[in-house]
């Protein structure tokens, strides 16, 4: 039974999408009649088609997957071990607090400048611009978890045995804190995707998704911006539910009753 609504559910999100595709072919042909103003679904997929053919589309997506797992992954490398150091120890909160929330405000794209001044129009530079943005999600949430274990399970576990930080840490909080350092991680990825798009765009970086969707618009060829526009997206939707799966099926199995 459930397995049958699943399936009706899928089929109304196919539906869903083939009725917009309808609508924008009708609306792009018959209303606009302009290509340059709404390219339609057909115009699209021509561009689509040649842009495979050119060996573009994926030069540009290795590029920019490498600006993206840069810029993560030195966000979380920073991000969890301060979040984790404010949140445990009050001394360090006190020390840091000051200076993340005077950085934390500046937008991303701010420090577009000095990633070209620091590091050129290198992987590193846009790296950069995806750290700043995702770090302190992270940070923030990681935390905002541990802060909020509960200090009954802190007091339990040195009762258990747990008398050191770091088992404290690794056995009692971490665990506890864990959906809320999700939920950053989540969130920064989302962020870090749109900062890759906005440093490449601004030219950060000599390749990449961003780079060439701002080159095919002084082109005015707005059929491969479309092109571009639909890759990020779907790009975007598969890392967010890779991400999900993963955390949901490994980490958090406790949530749905799996133990085993």
């Amino acid at each position: 039974m459930v397995n049958l609504v699943r399936n009706k559910e899928r089929w109304l999100g196919a539906l869903a999408l083939v009725l917009a595709l309808v609508l924008w072919e009708c609306y792009a042909v018959l209303v606009i009649k302009n290509s340059f103003l709404l390219p339609s679904p057909l115009d699209v997929a021509s561009a689509f088609i040649e842009l495979v053919q050119r060996g573009i589309l994926l030069l540009d997506f290795q590029v920019s997957m490498i600006h993206f797992a840069v810029g993560l992954g030195a966000a979380l490398l920073i991000g969890i071990p301060i979040g984790i150091a404010m949140g445990w120890n009050r001394k360090v909160n006190a020390f840091l607090d000051p200076i993340i929330e005077i950085l934390r405000p500046i937008p991303p794209l701010a420090w577009i400048p000095f990633a070209i001044i620091w590091f050129g129009f290198t992987t590193v530079s846009a790296g950069f611009v995806i750290f700043m943005g995702a770090v302190f999600p992270i940070l923030i949430n990681t935390y905002g978890g541990f802060r909020s274990v509960p200090r009954i399970f802190v007091e339990a576990g040195r009762m258990l045995g747990c008398t050191k930080n770091r088992d404290l840490i690794r056995y009692i909080a971490f665990p506890s804190a864990l959906p809320s350092m999700v939920s950053g991680i989540r969130v920064a990825t989302g962020v870090a995707w749109m900062c890759l798009v906005a440093a490449e765009l601004f030219g950060v970086s000599d390749n990449g998704l961003g780079k060439n969707l701002w080159f095919y618009y002084n082109l005015h060829r707005m059929d491969c911006v479309v092109v571009y526009m639909i890759i990020l997206g779907l790009i975007g939707l598969c890392i967010d539910m890779a991400f999900r799966y993963y955390i949901d099926r490994y980490f958090l199995k406790w949530r749905t009753g799996e133990v085993a």
